[in-house]
């Protein structure tokens, strides 16, 4: 993950520490609207800085990393939100029927780093269940690429066996 962090002074330097890969504040709102800069997938700032970043909006908006609170990225514990997106912290939502929608990978994955994705994602959609959810929890997995047909996976058979079993 590549990180872009919005932020002054002291809070900067802590950006720096902990591995951000582009750390600023005017020059880095200049060096992304006039250079048009966008070599990063997460963006962080401090709340002092969302007067600057909202210039951005349009810019950041549309491809999704505009700095959100809800999300923990808009934050004053700066070094604490860098390290957890390194480490691969990712987001996921539902729709309203319930469907659960998540990147799993990147094409340059192994098949191997895929499989353990996805194990982490059954493990910790597992782990939120609600105590006053019965039944069946996940009742289908199915996995696409961004444009492509959707591949249907038996949930049971991958989760003990740890093979991607194909229901057909």
């Amino acid at each position: 993950m590549r990180v872009a962090v919005f932020a002054a002074g002291e809070q900067a330097q802590a950006a720096r520490d902990v591995g951000a890969d582009y750390v600023g504040a005017d020059d880095l709102v200049a060096r992304i609207a006039d250079e048009g800069l966008m070599d990063f997938d997460v963006v962080i700032a401090t709340p002092d800085m969302m007067a600057q970043v909202g210039k951005l909006g349009r810019i950041l908006g549309p491809r999704g990393v505009m700095p959100n609170p809800k999300s923990g990225t808009v934050t004053d514990d700066i070094g604490r939100a860098v390290t957890e997106f390194k480490s691969g912290r990712v987001e996921y939502r539902t729709d309203r029927v319930g469907n659960v929608h998540l990147p799993l990978g990147k094409l340059s994955f192994s098949e191997a780093d895929l499989l353990e994705n996805y194990r982490s994602v059954m493990d910790e959609l597992v782990r939120v269940k609600p105590a006053s959810a019965k039944g069946k929890y996940v009742r289908s997995v199915t996995l696409s690429t961004t444009m492509g047909p959707g591949v249907k996976i038996d949930p049971l058979k991958a989760r003990v066996t740890g093979d991607i079993a194909v229901a057909v």
